[in-house]
């Protein structure tokens, strides 16, 4: 019976391990290129739906072991999920019973807003935009207050206000009120000399005129990724998607926009890379162009996605243009979790310009005019956001 139950253990086919509860807890700390947490461990064919892309260096207790997975001990209630290959082990570390915060500080430089808050640790942590009003909201993980002053400086021109709730004992609610309605974006990441959390919020540009704008254009897949394949004509998406990029690209240069292309050849670029380049460029806004394809053939029709609420505006007002064209409609997407959709740096939108397995729409897009009718509509339905947020 026991040697049953050791076979179950190793060779079941959840793979799942146990941590053995006499032995001393097993940390690990994030490493690489934009490791991310997932809520658990459903996959589709974008992986596991993300919590919150982390800083390096973050430090997590492991309670499971799930094949390419841990499971970890965010606080007394919250648990995630991280790959492996995204955490390294450190040994002889134990969590301390209680992590402290200390002081705050909010204050603006000539480009940004900040937001700090001085840790203990690298603790985790997870961010959530709202609306109406306008807030970013964080979720420190394993923190308890110990903030005695929060400091804010005239310095600030997108933050209004900060202030923050212990939601939990081991839980600590950052609120971070913005001037304006429309969320730009920020970045999350530690100091790298200390266990200082820096919230880094972009401002509302000054002038809301497209040609005050520098918008990013992502030409989906490229390289040894073709993504789909025309129904009938069998062109691949990677060159139509290019194609298109570029139209806009050229578009929004004659209105006196800079921009930038993630690549504007036939090149292979993993979504780490395409990210990494983006933060680099800090762009205003990101547009993902994408064509798409579906086992129904008779499915056409024209779409465009987002992740974060405080985004969907975008690419609803996109949408309402492509759909001038005329296209069907196959919707405004949020919550989706398609990786140049992850960041929160910028605000974005990911088209799916039509679909490439039905012969209706493959036609149109085997057109070079409708190849810039397509730039146009996008162009213009930046525009329209722009005006709205006026």
């Amino acid at each position: 019976m026991k040697r049953a139950l050791l076979y179950f253990l190793l060779f079941s086919p959840f793979n799942v391990i146990a941590q053995d509860s006499t032995k001393s807890p097993i940390m690990v700390q994030t490493i690489g290129k934009l490791p991310f947490l997932k809520y658990g461990l459903g996959e589709d064919r974008l992986g596991g739906a993300k919590m919150t892309y982390l800083d390096s260096g973050i430090v997590m207790q492991v309670v499971d072991s799930v094949k390419s997975d841990y499971k970890v001990q965010l606080s007394k209630n919250h648990f995630a999920y991280i790959e492996k290959s995204s955490t390294r082990s450190l040994p002889l570390t134990v969590p301390s019973p209680y992590y402290l915060t200390s002081s705050w500080k909010a204050y603006g430089d000539e480009q940004f807003d900040y937001v700090t808050i001085q840790l203990d640790e690298r603790l985790p942590y997870r961010s959530a935009q709202q609306i109406s009003p306008a807030r970013i909201v964080v979720d420190i993980f394993g923190a308890t207050s110990n903030t005695n002053w929060i400091t804010q400086l005239k310095s600030l021109q997108e933050v209004k206000s900060t202030w923050y709730e212990q939601v939990e004992d081991d839980v600590m609610r950052v609120f971070i009120e913005l001037k304006h309605a429309q969320h730009w974006g920020y970045h999350i990441a530690y100091d790298s000399a200390a266990q200082k959390l820096i919230i880094r919020v972009k401002r509302q540009p000054k002038d809301l005129k497209i040609r005050k704008l520098k918008i990013a254009i992502d030409a989906g897949h490229g390289g040894e990724n073709v993504g789909a394949t025309g129904v009938n004509s069998k062109i691949t998406e990677k060159d139509y998607t290019l194609k298109i990029a570029k139209e806009l690209s050229q578009l929004l240069k004659r209105k006196g926009a800079a921009t930038f292309m993630t690549r504007d050849i036939d090149t292979t670029l993993s979504m780490i890379e395409r990210v990494e380049l983006l933060r680099a460029e800090n762009p205003d806004i990101l547009i993902s162009i994408h064509l798409n394809s579906s086992g129904n053939l008779l499915v056409k029709g024209t779409s465009t996605y987002y992740r974060y609420i405080g985004f969907r505006s975008l690419s609803q007002s996109i949408l309402d243009r492509m759909l001038e064209l005329p296209l069907a409609e196959t919707g405004n997407i949020g919550g989706f979790n398609f990786a140049l959709n992850g960041p929160t740096d910028y605000p974005n939108s990911l088209v799916e310009v039509a679909y490439l397995s039905n012969a209706d729409d493959e036609k149109q897009i085997l057109d070079p005019r409708f190849q810039n009718a397509v730039a146009k509509k996008i162009c213009e339905g930046i525009q329209d956001w722009l005006k709205e947020i006026k």
